[in-house]
């Protein structure tokens, strides 16, 4: 295999948190990585942190339900400054609200808002599952799950959730997602508290506390809820309680039921705060106004209570941002066929089209198969989006021209009987037949329609994809997704 040196492009990451809000700056080095005997392969070889902002409390309006986005928007003015970065330089990147801040009125108009004014293809990322991922990445789970037999699980404790991913041999098993964070409970150095987290009254009420804001607690009671918690956390990651939507304390899953995990890394705030001295009084506890000291001691314990061994992550409060900033961003340049001036195009939902390697040929069957899909498509489709979807095509490992001609002609067809007035057809190949098709879907669309083909990413049904500008004509840069948005 040759690899040819390659260029860099910018990419930032910003984290908008429960507690905090960080943001960096990366180089990422792409090169062409390929056989003498294969397709050109591009590939991001090389991801260098070049700038970290300091921890920066989020701003919140007087009543806590909205956040200060002029605040907010100044601050990240001034960390560009301080990298040395103008934002039309960045061509990568992710802006993330995560924890208990995307259930703030405002945060889906902020996040996308920001995402347009931090750079050409810096995109928009809400919702727990992708949220745990990230952070796995970045604290370093997902790499050591590449050395190690057995499941590593990542445990992303911020303020106001534990976003937790699995990875076996550098795969990604699922995420779960528990109400369980430093910050859902806050209180002051002597004992009164401040504030309850409306997400985290259910369980206690359920477990028979009786918390009241502006009423003292002392340090044995705090550290019992605790204990409790980390306790149902940890009952629930070993499957000793069996995973049921309806539990308090679970805010979302992709298990039915969870395999067994061998190594467990602890990141996000609560991670960091595992390098500090566990507190013994309230006045300890409470030296951040919140519960997030002793929860990071508690849950360090609970693991160990569990048999289950314990690894240092190699990042803790910034795991997220980097996950973010860093290994968010794919690849796609084989064979690709895009209309530039179309890009980027970004938050498009993938619909799935399965396509069976042996009946390519039949006519009928490819008809019926994207037919059906179209169909129910429309259903969802608001008149007014320019792109209504990506179209993934999956199931073709091989084909003639004859064939895939014959697919591209069905494809348009139906695409612009039931979207006809939809001046843009994406769609994502599993394999490398993207320019191919790219180009027979220009023949068929007769330039009635602008059409872009990719290739070499892995998508699902019920993600989103964004694309961006074309780097040297040959490639361009996609971030796959998931967006979801709490709302109170």
């Amino acid at each position: 295999m040759s690899r040819v040196e390659g260029q860099s492009i910018i990419s930032v990451g910003i984290d908008i948190g429960t507690s905090t809000t960080k943001f960096i700056v990366s180089h990422l080095k792409y090169a062409k990585v390929s056989s003498h005997f294969s397709l050109p392969r591009y590939e991001i070889v090389e991801r260098k942190i070049v700038y970290e902002s300091p921890m920066y409390s989020t701003p919140l309006k007087e009543k806590r339900d909205e956040i200060d986005l002029k605040t907010l928007a100044g601050w990240l003015e001034e960390q560009y400054k301080k990298a040395g970065v103008n934002v039309s330089e960045v061509k990568s990147g992710a802006v993330i609200i995560t924890g208990e801040t995307a259930t703030k009125k405002n945060a889906e108009s902020i996040l996308h808002y920001l995402a347009e004014k931090s750079g050409d293809f810096v995109v928009a990322i809400a919702g727990a599952s992708l949220e745990a991922l990230l952070a796995g990445k970045g604290s370093g789970a997902f790499l050591r799950s590449k050395e190690v037999k057995g499941t590593v699980a990542n445990i992303d404790i911020g303020g106001g959730t534990a976003n937790v991913a699995l990875f076996r041999r550098g795969k990604v098993l699922g995420t779960i997602t528990y109400h369980v964070g430093g910050r859902l409970i806050e209180l002051d150095q002597n004992g009164e508290i401040t504030f309850i987290s409306p997400s985290i009254q259910s369980w206690l009420h359920s477990k028979n506390y009786q918390l009241q804001v502006k009423k003292k607690i002392g340090f044995k009671e705090i550290q019992q809820i605790v204990q409790e918690m980390c306790k149902d956390m940890l009952n629930s990651l070993t499957g000793q309680k069996p995973i049921r939507l309806d539990d308090s304390l679970i805010h979302s899953t992709s298990f039915q039921v969870i395999p067994p995990i061998d190594e467990v890394m602890i990141s996000g705030g609560i991670g960091q705060l595992l390098e500090k001295e566990a507190p013994k009084t309230i006045y300890d506890t409470a030296v951040y106004g919140d519960i997030g000291p002793l929860l990071a001691h508690e849950v360090a314990k609970a693991i160990e209570n569990y048999s289950l061994k314990l690894i240092k992550a190699t990042q803790t409060s910034r795991a997220t941002v980097i996950g973010a900033g860093m290994q968010s961003t794919e690849i796609s340049g084989a064979t690709i066929h895009v209309a530039s001036s179309r890009l980027p195009i970004r938050n498009l939902p993938i619909m799935m089209i399965e396509l069976d390697n042996e009946q390519i040929k039949n006519r009928d069957y490819v008809y019926e198969q994207i037919k059906q899909e179209m169909i129910e498509w429309k259903q969802y489709f608001q008149g007014e989006q320019e792109i209504p979807f990506a179209i993934h095509i999956r199931g073709i490992s091989y084909c003639s021209y004859a064939a895939l001609k014959e697919v591209a002609k069905i494809l348009f067809s139906l695409y612009e009987k039931y979207f006809p007035r939809n001046p843009v057809l994406v769609v994502i190949c599993e394999n490398d037949i993207a320019k191919a098709l790219g180009q027979l879907l220009v023949l068929q669309s007769n330039n009635k329609v602008d059409i872009i083909s990719i290739d070499q990413v892995v998508v699902e049904q019920g993600d989103y994809i964004d694309i961006g500008e074309t780097i040297n004509q040959s490639m361009v840069p996609v971030v796959i997704k998931t967006l979801a948005f709490m709302k109170n």
